[in-house]
């Protein structure tokens, strides 16, 4: 028996929950295209791409961890590798959000879309260091860093989306 164990019915709940995701930030991406903004594309790649990454990772961890493996090794390599490419991800969007003009971000959009994300990516990388040895804890820390990434990435999707129903929306008329 392993660490694994015990684990599908986590990973498919939130697993099909960020497939599901993804599906409705397309539908709702391209009802937004419909009535562009200026400087929304370019702030786009600093705040409405992440939340497809994440939901995606949480996809991809939900995969990783429901596949039939014999051990541990594998999959902890996956996940802290999949952990550092978000923390790099991360450096990323904090230089997109410094250059993009269309919105001046806030604390809470620096918490959401930086400091939260930095988190839950760091806590997969730890989390497969100590998989060898702490295998259950660290399965807890796998599952708490995909719930984060899925819970910020619902409130990122529905804060850019109330951003240009109710604000940007506005401005233009």
């Amino acid at each position: 028996m392993t660490a694994l164990n015990g684990w599908e019915n986590f990973y498919v709940i939130v697993g099909s929950s960020a497939g599901a995701l993804i599906g409705l930030q397309f539908v709702v991406i391209t009802l937004i295209a419909e009535r562009p903004i200026q400087g929304m594309a370019q702030a786009s790649g600093a705040f409405a791409s992440p939340s497809i990454v994440h939901f995606a990772v949480v996809l991809l961890l939900s995969a990783i961890v429901s596949a039939p493996w014999n051990g541990m090794a594998i999959v902890a390599l996956l996940w802290g590798l999949l952990g550092i490419c978000g923390v790099v991800y991360t450096a990323i969007i904090v230089v997109r959000m410094r250059r993009q003009t269309a919105y001046q971000p806030v604390f809470e959009d620096w918490m959401f879309h930086f400091l939260l994300p930095l988190i839950a990516y760091a806590v997969l990388v730890v989390s497969a260091y100590l998989a060898q040895s702490h295998a259950r804890p660290s399965m807890f820390f796998v599952g708490s860093a995909s719930l984060l990434l899925l819970f910020i990435g619902i409130h990122n999707a529905w804060d850019a989306v109330t951003y240009y129903v109710f604000v940007a929306t506005k401005k233009e008329k």
